[in-house]
């Protein structure tokens, strides 16, 4: 192929990355330098970094990273098992299935489980515990978003697994290495940019939650996503929702560029 070719097949995908991914990040700080009344001010970046916003940027940072953990604890494991599975193609589509369900239905799904005369409750009463608040809850909240955000961490996972050389793990049996040796000198090495790739997928979203912050957690759990929501939907102060914006953007790039040179650093070594 031709560079003038190539060239013209990059054109709709240049067109694309331009429209859709560039335009709207200018747009965002473009509106992030005005106020509610449409004056330009710096003061919104200035409100960014008052004991309000700081504490939501933390909440929203530790969520991620609890949602981060938990949805690893339980992808790493599974992908295992997974390459080990007779119709693993089969299971790998059961596990991805769920991604095509609109998140909203999921949501009220999950609502109708954690409610007082929900499925759970059912089973907690069954066993003698009784009722309990489910719903609302940091538990609730944690556990519904583990669980959507899953698929994107075992597709990484699993995709590194496939790839790995099987006579490795075989070599460091031979050599007199345990299972616990060889999965924590071995396999997981091997594949820990299937793992990095799977914590920036849950990572960055987990960022900016709002949805299921308002209908699993009851608004209890307080993001820069829920800010950005209420600057734009209830507030209309959309020079301070694009601010918020401005800064989850350089948090994701920040997040992508460490990672990605870790990975690329490992590469090369």
């Amino acid at each position: 192929m031709t560079r003038r070719a190539r060239t013209f097949y990059l054109i709709p995908y240049a067109f694309w990355i331009l429209l859709f991914v560039i335009a709207p990040i200018v747009l965002i700080a473009y509106y992030s330098f005005f106020d509610i009344d449409g004056n330009f001010t710096f003061s919104n970046y200035v409100n960014f970094f008052t004991p309000v916003y700081l504490k939501m940027t933390v909440s929203s940072f530790w969520y991620a990273f609890l949602i981060m953990l938990f949805t690893l604890l339980i992808s790493y494991p599974t992908a295992l098992v997974l390459t080990k599975l007779k119709h693993k193609q089969l299971w790998l589509l059961l596990i991805i299935l769920p991604t095509w369900i609109n998140l909203l239905l999921k949501a009220y799904a999950f609502m109708g489980i954690f409610g007082t005369y929900g499925t759970a409750n059912k089973f907690l009463e069954f066993i003698g515990i009784g009722t309990k608040q489910i719903l609302f809850t940091d538990f609730s909240f944690l556990f519904v978003s583990t669980y959507i955000f899953i698929p994107f961490m075992i597709l990484p996972i699993y995709n590194a697994l496939e790839e790995m050389n099987p006579s490795l793990t075989h070599a460091a049996q031979d050599l007199g290495a345990t299972r616990w040796t060889t999965f924590w000198r071995v396999v997981f090495p091997i594949t820990l940019d299937g793992v990095k790739a799977g914590c920036q997928a849950v990572f960055i979203p987990a960022l900016s939650l709002f949805m299921i912050t308002r209908l699993i957690a009851g608004n209890r759990v307080i993001t820069l996503g829920t800010a950005i929501e209420e600057h734009f939907l209830v507030t209309q102060d959309w020079g301070m929702g694009s601010t918020i914006g401005v800064f989850l953007i350089i948090a994701m790039f920040i997040i992508m560029f460490v990672s990605g040179a870790k990975r690329k650093k490992g590469a090369v070594k």
